[in-house]
Protein backbone atom coordinates (compact mmCIF):
# COMPACT_ATOMS: atom_id res chain seq x y z
CA UNK A 1 0.00 0.00 0.00
CA UNK A 2 1.09 3.33 -0.95
CA UNK A 3 1.61 6.35 2.02
CA UNK A 4 0.15 9.37 1.02
CA UNK A 5 2.68 12.42 1.01
CA UNK A 6 2.66 15.13 4.09
CA UNK A 7 2.36 17.68 1.24
CA UNK A 8 -0.80 17.69 -0.63
CA UNK A 9 -0.75 18.68 -4.41
CA UNK A 10 -4.18 18.83 -4.69
CA UNK A 11 -5.64 18.10 -8.86
CA UNK A 12 -1.86 18.61 -10.28
CA UNK A 13 -0.60 14.87 -11.85
CA UNK A 14 2.53 13.25 -10.35
CA UNK A 15 4.88 14.00 -13.68
CA UNK A 16 4.17 17.74 -12.71
CA UNK A 17 4.81 17.54 -9.02
CA UNK A 18 8.69 17.66 -8.87
CA UNK A 19 8.33 20.25 -11.51
CA UNK A 20 5.64 22.59 -8.78
CA UNK A 21 8.21 21.98 -5.71
CA UNK A 22 11.34 23.22 -8.01
CA UNK A 23 9.04 25.99 -8.66
CA UNK A 24 8.03 26.73 -5.24
CA UNK A 25 11.27 26.61 -3.94
CA UNK A 26 11.98 29.06 -6.75
CA UNK A 27 9.66 31.39 -5.70
CA UNK A 28 10.78 31.25 -2.03
CA UNK A 29 14.25 32.14 -2.79
CA UNK A 30 12.99 34.79 -5.09
CA UNK A 31 10.32 36.03 -2.46
CA UNK A 32 13.57 35.71 0.21
CA UNK A 33 15.68 37.82 -2.12
CA UNK A 34 13.08 40.26 -2.22
CA UNK A 35 12.39 40.17 1.22
CA UNK A 36 16.31 41.19 1.64
CA UNK A 37 16.46 43.67 -0.73
CA UNK A 38 13.42 45.68 0.47
CA UNK A 39 15.12 45.69 3.96
CA UNK A 40 18.19 47.44 2.80
CA UNK A 41 15.68 49.49 0.35
CA UNK A 42 13.74 50.62 3.17
CA UNK A 43 16.39 51.03 5.78
CA UNK A 44 18.71 53.31 3.69
CA UNK A 45 16.47 56.23 3.63
CA UNK A 46 16.56 56.08 7.68
CA UNK A 47 20.02 57.07 7.52
CA UNK A 48 19.94 59.29 4.87
CA UNK A 49 17.53 61.37 6.97
CA UNK A 50 19.22 61.34 9.98
CA UNK A 51 21.43 64.84 9.67
CA UNK A 52 17.73 66.09 8.05
CA UNK A 53 16.04 65.84 12.08
CA UNK A 54 18.25 67.93 14.64
CA UNK A 55 17.55 68.30 17.54
CA UNK A 56 16.81 70.85 18.84
CA UNK A 57 15.39 72.89 16.37
CA UNK A 58 12.63 75.07 15.03
CA UNK A 59 9.32 75.14 13.38
CA UNK A 60 6.10 76.34 13.06
CA UNK A 61 2.31 75.55 13.84
CA UNK A 62 0.76 74.21 11.08
CA UNK A 63 -3.42 74.78 12.42
CA UNK A 64 -5.25 76.94 14.11
CA UNK A 65 -5.61 75.20 17.01
CA UNK A 66 -2.59 72.57 18.55
CA UNK A 67 -3.15 70.93 21.61
CA UNK A 68 -0.20 70.68 23.91
CA UNK A 69 0.62 67.32 25.99
CA UNK A 70 1.96 66.49 29.04
CA UNK A 71 3.20 63.28 27.10
CA UNK A 72 3.84 61.87 23.66
CA UNK A 73 0.32 60.21 23.09
CA UNK A 74 -3.08 61.10 22.94
CA UNK A 75 -3.85 59.44 26.19
CA UNK A 76 -1.88 62.26 28.23
CA UNK A 77 -3.89 65.33 29.30
CA UNK A 78 -4.07 68.23 27.30
CA UNK A 79 -2.18 71.48 29.25
CA UNK A 80 -2.86 73.98 26.78
CA UNK A 81 -4.01 74.82 23.45
CA UNK A 82 -2.57 76.85 20.80
CA UNK A 83 -5.10 78.62 18.75
CA UNK A 84 -2.65 80.77 16.32
CA UNK A 85 -1.35 79.15 13.32
CA UNK A 86 2.70 80.09 12.42
CA UNK A 87 3.48 80.68 16.01
CA UNK A 88 7.38 79.57 16.29
CA UNK A 89 8.52 76.45 18.18
CA UNK A 90 11.61 74.56 19.34
CA UNK A 91 11.75 71.04 18.83
CA UNK A 92 13.69 69.98 21.61
CA UNK A 93 13.05 66.12 21.76
CA UNK A 94 11.46 63.28 19.39
CA UNK A 95 9.14 59.91 20.37
CA UNK A 96 7.91 58.28 17.40
CA UNK A 97 5.51 60.75 15.83
CA UNK A 98 5.34 63.15 18.99
CA UNK A 99 7.35 66.06 19.22
CA UNK A 100 8.17 68.41 22.48
CA UNK A 101 8.22 71.09 21.64
CA UNK A 102 9.22 74.80 23.64
CA UNK A 103 7.16 77.94 22.85
CA UNK A 104 8.67 81.67 23.19
CA UNK A 105 7.38 81.77 26.73
CA UNK A 106 8.92 78.59 27.84
CA UNK A 107 6.02 76.28 28.16
CA UNK A 108 7.27 72.91 27.24
CA UNK A 109 4.74 69.48 26.41
CA UNK A 110 4.10 67.06 23.54
CA UNK A 111 2.16 67.50 20.00
CA UNK A 112 1.97 65.50 16.98
CA UNK A 113 4.14 65.72 13.96
CA UNK A 114 1.49 66.86 11.95
CA UNK A 115 0.35 70.03 13.86
CA UNK A 116 3.93 70.83 12.87
CA UNK A 117 5.06 73.04 9.26
CA UNK A 118 8.65 73.28 8.72
CA UNK A 119 8.08 76.90 7.52
CA UNK A 120 10.39 79.24 9.59
CA UNK A 121 8.29 82.10 11.14
CA UNK A 122 9.24 84.66 14.22
CA UNK A 123 7.57 86.45 17.22
CA UNK A 124 8.92 90.16 17.91
CA UNK A 125 9.52 89.68 21.90
CA UNK A 126 9.74 92.29 24.31
CA UNK A 127 8.86 95.81 23.34
CA UNK A 128 7.88 97.61 19.88
CA UNK A 129 10.55 96.85 16.94
CA UNK A 130 11.90 98.72 14.28
CA UNK A 131 11.41 96.85 10.87
CA UNK A 132 14.86 97.92 8.46
CA UNK A 133 14.90 99.16 5.46
CA UNK A 134 18.36 97.91 4.87
CA UNK A 135 20.24 95.58 7.33
CA UNK A 136 22.09 98.23 9.72
CA UNK A 137 20.62 99.86 12.69
CA UNK A 138 21.13 103.79 11.18
CA UNK A 139 18.85 102.34 8.56
CA UNK A 140 15.87 103.95 7.70
CA UNK A 141 12.45 102.57 9.72
CA UNK A 142 10.11 101.07 7.36
CA UNK A 143 7.36 99.47 10.02
CA UNK A 144 7.37 99.23 13.70
CA UNK A 145 6.36 96.53 15.35
CA UNK A 146 4.47 95.12 18.58
CA UNK A 147 5.53 92.07 20.76
CA UNK A 148 3.55 89.26 19.86
CA UNK A 149 3.17 90.02 15.91
CA UNK A 150 3.93 87.04 13.56
CA UNK A 151 6.03 87.24 10.54
CA UNK A 152 8.26 84.64 8.29
CA UNK A 153 11.74 84.33 8.00
CA UNK A 154 13.39 84.81 4.54
CA UNK A 155 16.95 84.70 4.74
CA UNK A 156 19.86 86.37 7.39
CA UNK A 157 23.08 87.78 6.80
CA UNK A 158 25.25 88.01 10.10
CA UNK A 159 23.03 89.36 12.56
CA UNK A 160 20.16 90.52 10.71
CA UNK A 161 17.62 88.42 8.79
CA UNK A 162 15.40 89.52 6.03
CA UNK A 163 11.42 88.84 7.54
CA UNK A 164 8.47 89.16 5.67
CA UNK A 165 4.94 90.41 7.70
CA UNK A 166 1.61 90.92 6.34
CA UNK A 167 2.00 94.01 4.82
CA UNK A 168 5.62 94.94 5.02
CA UNK A 169 9.04 93.34 4.63
CA UNK A 170 12.52 94.58 5.70
CA UNK A 171 15.93 93.91 8.40
CA UNK A 172 15.23 92.53 11.93
CA UNK A 173 18.44 92.03 13.94
CA UNK A 174 18.64 88.43 15.48
CA UNK A 175 17.99 89.54 19.19
CA UNK A 176 14.74 91.40 19.02
CA UNK A 177 12.52 88.55 17.91
CA UNK A 178 12.13 84.66 19.18
CA UNK A 179 12.30 82.13 16.20
CA UNK A 180 16.01 81.27 15.33
CA UNK A 181 19.21 80.70 17.18
CA UNK A 182 22.09 83.23 17.34
CA UNK A 183 24.64 81.34 15.06
CA UNK A 184 21.96 79.65 12.77
CA UNK A 185 22.44 80.20 8.88
CA UNK A 186 19.06 80.54 6.98
CA UNK A 187 19.67 81.22 2.93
Amino acid sequence: MRRKSSLSWGFFPRSYQSTLFLSRACSFQTGFMAVILMGIFFTFPVFAQTNVDIVPRFASLRANEVNLRTGPGVRYPIIWKYLRQGLPVEITAEFEHWRRIRDWQGEEGWIHRSMLSGQRTLIVTDKTRDLRHRPRSDAPVIARLSPGVLGTINHCEDMWCFVEFSDHEGWLSRNEFWGIYLDETIE
